[in-house]
């Protein structure tokens, strides 16, 4: 059996990898798995300056997931690349930096510096941030934003560039589309869903920020189908994600089009979920006699 897969000419032992916000940056889950058995670990988004994040309380349960008003809290890119890269360049698993800015110009700072660290196997552009600039409508909601980042990151990048697409969009395709025109080499979606929770005993809300983003299982339906939208738009490959829970769920969106899978939320459930999604996949591969995970890719019958 062939477990490998390449995205944009980086190959991946397994098609199974973190999503960015739920596995810090790997050495937190480092003593519950060998982080070299993922096929890339997506590191939490880094900024070129540290965030503080939004205030408390900032995680809230919901039916079938969670809320998380985080804010993108992070130490900067001075910390992340004197701490956590040497870190993550102790296991065999590919390195994937999550970027994230209020301005283009701050995106383009943090990726000329990941140019100038050969650890660093790929880029995903988290465009769900703010643009300051724009009146805080998120990079990643119109098309002509995301064509605008898309192009600069790639100007500047030494290293394959993945745009994370944001669900909360009209028309995914158009987008999934337009990051393509801008030259992405691939793209991964879904980012999480808006949503809000009101304490009706309290009637408060749930968040201090209102609103936040929703993971978990309860969104699966929804990031599957757009997965298969995607790639049926654009020629380049595609990372799923969104609500997966099991080695079922991956193996989805393997056949709705995805070339390689995140687990996120459930990250929090079960630190090892990664790991067993993983294995999973071979389980179903060795029952149904598929040779490499090459051939689940988008064989959904039409």
């Amino acid at each position: 059996m062939n477990t490998q897969v390449t995205i944009a000419g980086v190959t991946l032992k397994n098609p199974v990898m973190t999503a960015s916000g739920t596995f810090g940056s790997g050495m937190e889950y480092a003593e519950f798995m060998d982080l070299s058995r993922l096929g890339a670990v997506v590191t939490k988004g880094v900024a070129n300056v540290p965030w503080p994040g939004n205030p408390t309380p900032r995680v809230a349960e919901v039916y079938g997931g969670m809320l998380n008003a985080i804010g993108l809290q992070n130490p900067g890119i001075d910390v992340f690349l004197e701490r956590d890269i040497p870190f993550l360049k102790q296991y065999d698993t590919k390195i994937i930096v999550n970027v994230c800015g209020k301005t283009t110009e701050d995106y383009v700072e943090v990726v000329e510096r990941l140019a100038e660290e050969p650890a660093v196997a790929m880029l995903e552009i988290n465009v769900s941030c703010p643009n300051v600039k724009e009146g805080a409508i998120a990079f990643g909601q119109k098309a002509d934003a995301l064509f605008g980042i898309t192009k600069e990151v790639k100007r500047h990048a030494k290293q394959p560039v993945i745009m994370k697409l944001s669900p909360n969009v009209t028309d995914i395709v158009e987008m999934a589309r337009a990051a393509e025109a801008a030259g992405a080499d691939a793209l991964s979606l879904i980012n999480t869903i808006t949503g809000m929770k009101i304490d009706i005993h309290k009637r408060a809300f749930a968040l201090a920020n209102k609103t936040g983003g929703m993971s978990g299982p309860a969104i699966k339906p929804v990031a599957v189908r757009m997965v298969y939208q995607a790639a049926k738009a654009v020629k380049i490959p595609i990372i799923g994600m969104g609500g997966i829970a099991n080695a079922d769920d991956a193996i989805e969106f393997l056949l709705a089009g995805a070339t390689a899978v995140s687990v996120g939320a459930m990250n929090f459930v079960n630190p090892c979920t990664c790991v067993e999604v993983a294995e999973g996949i071979e389980r179903y591969m060795e029952q149904y006699h598929v040779e490499s995970v090459t051939d689940l890719i988008g064989a959904v019958r039409e």
